[in-house]
């Protein structure tokens, strides 16, 4: 058996896979955010990255929560994809 070949469909299955797990980890974060945002009170803003101040509206801290955890997990996912296809 080798066990160097590995099947196309495996490979695409299985970026889908992670794919839709950080699809719904961007969510998850901006649902969080939604959340503190509605249930906290007396909130300050934050600061996006240090440039942008997001005001402590549901909206603005779900997207201040999705786009922190989007590029944070994405660019872990990005050097994971690269260091895969080189091995």
């Amino acid at each position: 058996m080798n066990d160097t070949a590995v099947p196309e469909a495996t490979t695409v299955a299985g970026n889908r896979v992670i794919l839709t797990i950080y699809a719904a980890l961007v969510g998850l974060a901006g649902l969080m955010g939604f959340l503190i945002g509605i249930f906290l009170e007396d909130l300050q803003p934050v600061a996006m990255f240090g440039v942008v101040d997001v005001p402590p509206t549901p909206v603005g801290l779900a997207v201040y929560g999705a786009i922190t955890i989007a590029v944070v997990l994405g660019v872990f996912l990005g050097l994971v994809m690269v260091v895969s296809r080189r091995a």
